[in-house]
């Protein structure tokens, strides 16, 4: 799925950017604060890792079908 889709216009990929920002820096502050500094660092990597793999996977319109990424 492309992350900025051709249909898009300029004023919903800054809102979708910045949506996104919140939601890192929110994620983030809880990993921190249930798990430590170390701890908390290593489950936001380790989430945001899984989050863009999930990303990557799932299909978008413009793929044709059956494709295997």
């Amino acid at each position: 799925m492309p992350y900025f889709p051709s249909g898009q216009d300029r004023d919903f990929s800054v809102c979708k950017v910045l949506a996104d920002l919140f939601c890192a820096i929110l994620l983030g502050t809880f990993s921190i604060v249930f798990f430590g500094w170390v701890g908390g660092i290593v489950a936001f990597v380790i989430l945001e890792a899984c989050l863009i793999g999930l990303d990557w996977l799932i299909p978008s319109g413009d793929d044709a079908a059956g494709v295997v990424r």
